[in-house]
């Protein structure tokens, strides 16, 4: 037998909790609404009735969907139904845009939380209801104004477009190399046909190029004098190393497009092997550093039958790189070999190497090597000579160690065009 003390003690006890309880549900700063499993609304507290705008008792014994818009009753009854035969815990923030109905028809966004419960009087649905038409408003007012930096940004691109063009030709005009100059505008005024996707990747990448022009052209204008044509030079040839970096990473973007879209074939001509490697070996060497030389060796038929302009932008990519990635005063040796069926070519450089852990990803597009650091990229130049050398129908190799460099062997078919 209870003690008459403790029986005191129990009810006190349950007394104040069941106050708490109530407290929290009148004084609730979300909307609570329970209902049954019919849907009907047993009880709501006072938040959900501001919500609303309903007074006390005037939604007993109503249908849930007599709060939610009339557009959307006869969906609600469905998931209703569905959620009732397994009812489970379901937090705010779905992903689903939920509304609700004032007492007035008027709607509202709003977030809500699913939460069962039984009693002994059967299966319950309790639901936590947050009005949220003012962080809409504040969505829809960030968006705007994302849509406004946007649409500034693109104009302050245009605008600095513009000018690095005006200063580029002024440059141009006074380093007599107009020729080469026209190239390079040629390719970034591509720039702005380019696909959406590679905005973002551009852009980052020729901020350093760009500023190096600016800088540079600034410069050129103090130095006047006869005798300071040493200072001027210096400013000449950065801006002609900036105008490169520029003219590879539009040349790299342009050759995804036109893979991706299928507008790039092999076709093969008659080519003159050892005069076409001279010419695009003089051609590249206003890229070597200081002291870097690049030798190149010969052996076999000297007619071959490949595309010319695939071969160019595989060799032309790859020793690049080999003097992007090595040091002053290193040498590039350039080797290739006809035998009649087949082309061998090999560039072996004294470079940064390749880590192991990276060699499987080499070919990935937008793949670094992480020893790259800051030299200028875009991670796509290999991605393209793999594919020019599987579109004229050979493969490609290499073998590499850091820090002592790095060997690319390519083999090509020697054959005539296909009919």
């Amino acid at each position: 037998m209870f003690s008459t003390t403790y029986l005191e003690k129990h009810t006190e006890a349950m007394t104040r909790h069941i106050e708490m309880l109530d407290a929290l549900f009148k004084h609730a700063t979300e909307g609570i609404v329970v209902v049954n499993k019919e849907g009907v609304i047993v009880m709501l507290n006072p938040k959900a009735l501001e919500l609303f705008g309903y007074e006390d008792k005037e939604l007993a014994d109503q249908k849930i969907e007599s709060l939610i818009p009339r557009r959307l009753t006869k969906a609600h009854i469905h998931h209703r139904d569905n959620y009732l035969e397994s009812p489970h815990a379901r937090g705010m923030g779905s992903s689903l845009e939920l509304f609700a109905r004032r007492k007035d028809g008027s709607e509202f966004p709003v977030e809500v939380s699913l939460s069962p419960f039984k009693t002994s009087e059967g299966q319950f649905v309790v639901s936590f209801v947050i009005d949220i038409t003012e962080r809409k408003k504040q969505e829809n007012i960030i968006q705007e104004a994302n849509q406004e930096i946007q649409k500034l940004n693109a104009e302050l691109e245009e605008r600095v477009n513009q000018r690095t063009e005006e200063l580029a030709k002024a440059i141009y005009k006074i380093e007599q190399s107009q020729e080469e100059v026209m190239r390079a505008l040629k390719k970034e005024r591509e720039l702005n046909n380019m696909k959406s996707q590679f905005v973002t990747i551009a852009s980052h990448e020729f901020r350093t190029p760009l500023a190096t022009i600016l800088s540079s052209a600034s410069l050129i204008g103090r130095y006047a004098k006869t005798e300071e044509e040493e200072k001027r030079q210096k400013h000449v040839q950065r801006i002609k190393s900036a105008v490169t970096n520029l003219t590879e990473i539009l040349n790299d973007f342009m050759s995804i497009g036109k893979l991706e879209e299928g507008r790039i074939h092999s076709v093969p001509v008659y080519t003159d092997l050892p005069d076409f490697c001279q010419g695009l070996i003089e051609e590249i060497k206003g890229l070597c550093k200081e002291g870097q030389t690049i030798s190149f060796a010969h052996s076999g038929n000297k007619g071959v039958w490949i595309d010319k302009q695939l071969l160019r932008n595989v060799i032309f990519n790859l020793i690049s790189n080999a003097i992007k990635y090595s040091e002053p005063e290193k040498w590039i040796r350039f080797n290739i070999k006809a035998d009649g069926k087949t082309i061998f070519i090999e560039i072996i450089d004294q470079g940064i190497g390749i880590p192991e852990s990276d060699q499987m990803h080499i070919f990935d597009r937008f793949f670094r090597a992480h020893n790259a650091g800051n030299a200028q990229g875009t991670g796509l130049g290999l991605n393209i000579v793999q594919n020019y050398v599987s579109l004229m129908g050979g493969e490609v190799s290499f073998s590499s160690e850091v820090n002592k460099g790095t060997t690319f062997n390519i083999k090509l078919p020697d054959h005539l065009p296909a009919n």
